[in-house]
């Protein structure tokens, strides 16, 4: 059975956490959209608090797993994806949001359940939802 399906079947799935328990993120995102303004401005602020020092977690549920796959010419996210992930940002996918939209690999980020989710929201100074 792939984590994917395994994750989507048990829903806490803790032991396949990818967060970081130690780490104390400045700003914690979460992407629960797919318009593709929104996400590129939330991708713009991630790379820009990642500029002034902070440390950034991006959390991806529901349809913000199609907006960050989004590809609109007007609202390019790619230069943002590639800058916050070089500068070690970290973006983590819903597993069971990635099995309902029929897949279990997303570019750029790691495959994960809401455990860690729970952690980011627990562990991050401030969170955010877009």
């Amino acid at each position: 059975m792939g984590y994917a399906t395994y994750a989507q079947q048990h829903l806490s799935c803790e032991q396949y956490s990818v967060f970081n328990k130690n780490s104390n993120p400045d700003l914690g995102i979460v992407l629960y959209t797919n318009d593709a303004e929104t996400v590129w401005n939330a991708l713009r602020l991630a790379t820009y608090a990642q500029a002034k020092g902070d440390t950034v977690v991006i959390f991806l549920l529901g349809k913000g797993i199609d907006g960050f796959q989004t590809k609109d010419k007007a609202f390019d996210l790619e230069p943002f994806k590639d800058t916050f992930v070089g500068n070690g940002g970290q973006i983590i996918a819903c597993a069971s949001c990635a099995t309902i939209r029929g897949t279990d690999e997303i570019g750029m980020c790691t495959i994960a359940s809401l455990a860690d989710l729970y952690q980011i929201i627990k562990k991050s100074k401030k969170v955010l939802t877009f």
